[in-house]
C-alpha cells in the first residue's frame, strides 16, 4: 500500500532522527545544556506520533517536523 509505505518511511526517518538528537543531547548533557533537550524530546517523541497517527486516521499525511529524511 503506497500510503502506509509513506507513513512508515516518515516515522522510521523521525525515529532515526530522534536517536541522533538523543545522542547529541546526551553529549551536551556534561555541561548541563543538554538536560532541556532530552525533556523536549521527550515531549515530542509522545506529541508528533500523536498527531501523526490522528492524521493518517483522517486520511492525511503530516511530515513530522525536525526530521531529516534518510529515506525517501
Amino acid at each position: 500500500m503506497p500510503a502506509l509505505d509513506a507513513h512508515g518511511k516518515m516515522v522510521t526517518n523521525w525515529i532515526i532522527s530522534s536517536l541522533i538528537y538523543w545522542v547529541v543531547s546526551g553529549v551536551f548533557a556534561i555541561v548541563l545544556i543538554g538536560f532541556l533537550g532530552m525533556l523536549i524530546l521527550a515531549v515530542l517523541g509522545i506529541v508528533f506520533p500523536i498527531i501523526g497517527a490522528v492524521k493518517a486516521n483522517n486520511g492525511e499525511f503530516w511530515e513530522y517536523p525536525l526530521t531529516i529524511k534518510f529515506i525517501k
